[in-house]
C-alpha cells in the first residue's frame, strides 16, 4: 500500500507501507509514530496529539529522536522507559514506553509508546489518600458528635434544641462539601485529561465557569468582568478545565468584600495561553503563598469555615492544570488582592493525524 504525505520540501513523496503494518496498527493497543528518513511523520495514530511529539509534520522530542538515530545506527530494535513533559511549561510528566524498530525496505521506523503515567499516579494516590484526609473528616465528625450530646442535653429547651440544630446543619453541609471536593480530587487523580482530550475553546470556558457562579456573585454585588475574544484552543478535558476556572472565580468572589468587582482576562503568546483571574479582596500573606496550593491549606481558618472552603479547591486547580500540562502562579498583597493566572499550551493538532490520503 502506498501513503502520500508532504516530504521536508516542497515535493510530494509517495511512500510503500506493508498491508500488514496497516492492519496491525489499526488494531495495536498503543499510541504511534511512522517515521521516514529524516525524521519525518507519515502516519500517526489519533491520540498522539496529546504527547505533544509533532510539530511541523516531525517528531519534536530530543530523546526519542536519539532512540531512533540509535535504531537506524545499529538496525536493531531497541526500547527505553522516559519521563517526558506533558507540556512546556509546569511539572506535569508523561512516564512513557517507547519501542523503535526498522519495518520495510524504504528506511521507515516505528515507535510505538506506551503510557504508563496513569499507573504511576495512582500508585502514588493510593500511598498519602488515607494520611491526607483523616485529620479533615475528623473535624466536623467530632463536632456533630459534640452538638447531638448537647441536644439530647438540652432537651427540655427548645430554644437551645433548635440552636444546636441549626449548628448541626451547617456542619452537616461542611462534611458533605468536605466528602464531595475529597471525590473530585480522587476523580482528577486517577484520569488522565489527555487520553481521549479534545479542543477546548478558552473563551467559552471561561464564559460557563462565570455563568456557574453568577448566583454567588450577584447575592455579593460583585461584578464579574471579562471579554470573551480570543477564542483559542487547549486540549484537554473540558469538565476539569470547567472546574479549575469555577475553583479560581469562586474562591476570588469569596475573599472579595461585597459591591467589589473580579476581572478575568485571556491571552496568546508563544502558543501558551494565560487566563488570569484578579479579585479586590483581603489578599494572601507573603509567608503563605508557598503554600496556598498544598492539600487541605488554609490562610484562615475562621475565614474558610464562614465561606465554606474545604481547603481543596486550590489543589484541584493545580492538580487539572498541571495535568493539562500547564502551570499556575499567584501574586498578591495583603489588602491589595490576588491574581491568579494559569498558563496551558494552545491546541495545535497535527496535520496528518489518520488522514493521509491514499496515492
Amino acid at each position: 500500500m502506498r501513503w502520500r504525505k508532504e516530504g521536508s520540501s516542497d515535493e510530494l513523496r509517495s511512500l510503500s507501507i506493508p498491508d500488514y503494518l496497516v492492519n496491525v496498527l489499526d488494531v495495536i493497543d498503543a499510541e504511534y509514530l511512522l517515521l521516514e528518513p529524516g525524521e519525518f511523520v507519515v502516519k500517526n495514530s489519533r491520540e498522539i496529539d496529546s504527547f505533544g511529539l509533532i510539530r511541523d509534520n516531525k517528531l519534536n522530542s530530543e530523546q526519542i529522536l536519539n532512540l531512533v538515530r540509535a535504531v537506524r545506527r545499529s538496525n536493531k530494535y531497541q526500547e527505553a522507559t522516559l519521563e517526558l513533559p506533558r507540556g512546556p511549561v509546569g511539572a506535569g510528566t508523561h512516564d512513557l514506553l517507547v519501542r523503535v524498530s526498522l519495518v520495510g525496505t524504504e528506511g521507515l521506523a516505528l515507535v510505538l509508546i506506551f503510557d504508563d503515567s496513569e499507573y504511576r499516579r495512582l500508585d502514588a494516590v493510593r500511598r498519602d489518600f488515607v494520611a491526607n484526609i483523616s485529620h479533615e473528616l475528623k473535624t466536623p465528625i467530632g463536632a456533630l458528635s459534640l452538638l447531638s450530646e448537647a441536644v439530647m442535653g438540652a432537651s427540655e429547651d427548645p430554644e437551645a434544641v433548635t440552636k444546636f440544630a441549626s449548628r448541626m446543619q451547617i456542619e452537616a453541609r461542611r462534611l458533605s462539601d468536605l466528602v464531595q471536593e475529597i471525590i473530585n480530587l480522587s476523580r482528577l487523580q486517577s484520569d488522565d485529561p489527555l487520553v481521549g482530550a479534545k479542543g477546548v475553546d478558552t473563551s467559552d470556558l471561561v464564559s460557563q465557569a462565570i455563568d456557574d457562579s453568577r448566583l454567588v456573585a450577584e447575592a455579593r454585588k460583585i461584578t464579574v468582568q471579562f471579554n470573551p475574544a480570543l477564542h483559542v484552543q487547549v486540549l484537554g478535558d473540558r469538565t476539569q478545565l470547567e472546574m479549575a476556572v469555577s475553583n479560581l472565580i469562586e474562591n476570588a468572589i469569596n475573599y472579595s468584600p461585597d459591591g467589589t468587582q473580579v476581572s478575568i482576562t485571556e491571552k496568546c503568546e508563544n502558543n501558551l495561553i494565560e487566563i488570569a483571574v484578579t479579585d479586590q479582596g483581603i489578599g494572601i500573606p507573603e509567608k503563605d503563598l508557598e503554600r496556598i496550593f498544598e492539600r487541605f491549606y488554609r490562610v484562615d481558618p475562621a475565614r474558610s469555615r464562614q465561606t465554606g472552603g474545604t481547603g481543596l479547591g486550590l489543589s484541584i486547580v493545580k492538580h487539572v492544570i498541571t495535568n493539562h500540562g500547564g502551570d499556575i502562579s499567584v501574586w498578591s498583597a495583603e489588602g491589595a488582592g490576588s491574581t491568579f493566572t494559569i498558563r496551558l499550551p494552545q491546541f495545535q493538532p497535527s496535520e496528518k493525524s489518520e488522514t493521509e490520503t491514499k496515492a
